[in-house]
């Protein structure tokens, strides 16, 4: 059985350690080494996460089973308090298709909802494969956009929204 828990300043090592062992695999084949090396620290160094989890308001959550950490997942409130956005859900691959990671986006939806949420939304790179999950899990592409992370560096993603029961 999985098991969530809400993550702390004190968590930021178990995310990292993740990151590297989910986010490097996943985007390997859609950007160039520099702009992983890049995006790594800017979303992953730890003044980084520091700065989501306190000035920026992300709640992070890590999933493990039992005790080995295999996911973790943060989101926030936007301007909308009908809309929350899930800046980052990642999964362990070996846990993939298992059914853990619709345990982890229905944990999420449920916080989200209990916070007053009605729509969860997320960005997702268009190449992706994730993609096809988000549509199983009732999300919906809504726009494409570009955005200018810095370096010369473009994050080319689906806006994708999911309505909340």
């Amino acid at each position: 059985m999985y098991q969530i828990k809400l993550a702390t300043i004190a968590d930021i090592p178990v995310i990292q350690a993740l990151a590297v062992k989910i986010w490097t695999p996943t985007y390997q084949s859609i950007l160039s080494p520099e702009q992983m090396t890049f995006m790594m620290d800017m979303m992953y160094s730890t003044p980084s996460l520091e700065q989501q989890m306190t000035e920026k308001e992300h709640q992070f959550i890590i999933m493990a089973d039992g005790e080995a950490p295999i996911a973790y997942a943060a989101y926030s409130k936007t301007d909308d308090p009908s809309i929350y956005k899930l800046h980052k859900i990642y999964l362990d691959p070996t846990y993939q298709g298992k059914g853990a990671g619709k345990f982890l986006l229905n944990t999420v939806a449920d916080q989200v909802a209990a916070k007053g949420a009605t729509i969860l939304e997320l960005d997702v790179n268009r190449f992706n494969k994730a993609k096809q999950f988000y549509e199983k899990m009732g999300f919906s592409v809504i726009k494409e956009k570009n955005t200018d992370i810095g370096n010369g560096y473009l994050m080319e993603d689906y806006v994708m929204q999911k309505p909340l029961k």
